[in-house]
């Protein structure tokens, strides 16, 4: 949490103190006064990869949120992460952190037409406009994926691999099935 708390007083202009407690403080006092200084705005402490953070990480974050003993929120923070990180904020040791959480937002898994468009956007941001992906090939990556973004990402990337390997022009339904073979082994 070191990491944290000195990016949010450098963010703020105050040089970060060595003893973690008095930076802790310190960035708690520092999103304080951002909030005093400029009225309504409410500065945000954004955390992305949030379902990798540990329990004592995730606590901190209670601590920093605890300024004032509860009676005011100098700040907003926003958790970013992947389902598990629902799941372990429901978790006893973590309740004071799951109280004090005001909206809670989980992106639902896409459908089948939605995986198609993701993957169809990607390739045309990458510059190819004619089909790279076929229906059945898109159909086992939703499948297998469940059209989670992350998952939809990974078995589409070894898909190209594979197709590559092959020497396809296409990414056919046998290149997606070797990418799922590949990308589950190793979970």
């Amino acid at each position: 949490m070191r990491g944290l708390y000195n990016r949010i007083v450098t963010s703020l202009g105050d040089t970060p103190k060595f003893h973690l407690a008095a930076l802790a403080a310190q960035a708690s006092t520092a999103l304080a006064a951002e909030v005093d200084e400029r009225g309504h705005t409410t500065p945000a402490v954004v955390i992305d990869e949030s379902h990798l953070l540990d329990h004592g990480e995730l606590d901190a974050i209670r601590m920093l949120t605890n300024y004032d003993m509860d009676s005011t929120m100098p700040f907003t923070v926003v958790l970013i992460g992947q389902p598990t990180l629902h799941k372990r904020m429901k978790h006893g040791v973590l309740a004071a952190l799951d109280q004090r959480i005001a909206i809670s937002y989980q992106m639902p898994t896409m459908s089948r037409e939605e995986t198609s468009s993701y993957i169809k956007h990607h390739i045309s941001i990458a510059g190819r406009q004619d089909t790279l992906f076929s229906d059945d090939a898109i159909e086992l990556i939703h499948l297998t994926s469940r059209g989670l973004p992350p998952s939809v990402n990974n078995i589409a990337w070894q898909s190209l691999i594979a197709a590559f390997a092959q020497e396809k022009g296409i990414v056919d339904e046998s290149s997606a099935r070797l990418a799922v073979t590949e990308t589950h082994a190793t979970e």
